[in-house]
């Protein structure tokens, strides 16, 4: 018996549970079962070539040492050049941090924010890391709740209705994981205009998935109001857009108040990104984008089969997807929880996916369905599901 004494913090800290799904129906493959996985948000492509070979050529070339915590400045350079591209906005490279993925921005911004007194919105259903670790933190987490009525697309009214004298970061992210909902100008329109009367509050827009929007709906970022770039932290990066999910590389914009915070942070935590990863990253915004349009495609056009035959089940309902990769069907018909309906299509039918708990008690009642597959295995994956109900 270990005699260990862990700290209390320890306790706060939830998971992600698409991976604890994918490790099940890895072993349940193990086992010698047919499992086709809709769990896990990964794009089901290579990375490009061209992407692959920068780092192969950088690291013959000899670039093996640290670079600088915020990210090489070339990097960064590349980075400003892309958001103005897509964007329309100016950015200064200085405020730009270069980070291993996704996470590290939204660990960093809780952590800047979050202490026990201090309340932060995130969105429920909601990328699961958001709640966990505004807990860890000691801050309150308050979720924003994205409904189905509304297209998963959060509320402005109700978020500022939410905002008290102890709310310190609004988290919002659009297009939306786990719904694929995306929130309309006008709603983001209406918080940006109502949070002038809340300078207390900073905002991080979780922005991974801004190159996925389908049925000619246009990204809305939040880099695109000058009124609240001094406290807004925007996160993007690689993983979902060039399908570099395992090189681990991400970024975000930060307001100038804060630079200087979160490099201190990423000294401490990680010294810097490794940098063959960083000249990857570079080929990737600097080359060609016929890789993104192609993908991009392949998904709706697999989004569009997926919510169609997702519709054709009985007990089952599922709004348009509208962005990302991800299909949250409504399974209430089916008499199923969604912690039920999970387990039994993954042990009865060998298809994974994630239940709609995972994201917060908002998704009770819904599933998400990853479209990140060949269509052939999405269309299996739903007849063994139709057999099964």
């Amino acid at each position: 018996m270990s005699g260990m004494i862990f700290a209390d913090s320890l306790s706060r800290l939830g998971t992600e549970s698409a991976f604890v799904v994918l490790a099940r129906a890895q072993a349940l493959a193990q086992q010698g079962k047919d499992i086709i996985n809709l769990g896990i948000g990964q794009p089901d492509f290579k990375t490009p070539e061209h992407i692959s070979e920068a780092a192969i050529k950088a690291i013959r070339d000899g670039h093996h040492g640290y670079t600088p915590a915020n990210g090489l400045p070339v990097l960064r350079e590349a980075v400003a050049a892309d958001l103005n591209r897509r964007h329309g906005v100016e950015v200064n490279p200085d405020n730009v941090v270069v980070v291993p993925g996704g996470k590290p921005t939204m660990f960093f911004a809780v952590m800047m924010f979050g202490q026990p007194g201090a309340e932060i919105m995130y969105p429920n259903p909601g990328f699961p890391i958001y709640e966990s670790v505004i807990k860890y933190s000691g801050a309150t987490p308050v979720p924003i709740a994205l409904e189905e009525k509304n297209g998963f697309a959060f509320s402005a009214e109700q978020v500022l209705s939410q905002i008290t004298e102890r709310t310190r970061l609004i988290i919002i992210n659009s297009p939306a994981n786990p719904t694929g909902g995306v929130t309309p100008k006008e709603e983001i329109d209406k918080l940006v205009a109502g949070l002038m009367d809340h300078p207390h509050v900073a905002l991080m827009s979780d922005e991974i998935y801004s190159n996925m929007l389908y049925g000619g709906r246009e990204h809305v970022s939040l880099l695109q109001y000058p009124e609240i770039r001094d406290r807004l932290i925007m996160l993007d990066g690689w993983s979902k857009t060039y399908a570099m999910t395992g090189w681990r590389l991400g970024y975000a914009v930060w307001p100038d108040a804060a630079v200087d915070h979160v490099t201190r942070l990423c000294i401490n935590d990680h010294s810097c990104v490794n940098a063959p990863t960083q000249f990857a990253g570079l080929a990737a915004l600097a080359g060609p984008q016929d890789c993104v349009t192609a993908m991009v495609a392949q998904f709706d056009a697999r989004r569009q089969v997926i919510v169609d035959a997702l519709n054709d089940l009985p007990g089952v309902r599922c709004a348009d997807a509208a962005g990302a990769f991800y299909a949250f069907p409504n399974i209430e018909g089916t008499g199923l929880t969604s912690k039920q309906a999970q387990d039994k299509f993954l042990d009865e039918a060998g298809v994974a996916t994630v239940a709609g708990t995972s994201f917060g008690a908002w998704g009770e009642g819904y599933l998400r369905f990853s479209y990140a597959n060949s269509t052939e295995n999405i269309l299996e994956a739903i007849s063994r599901i139709r057999k099964l109900l």
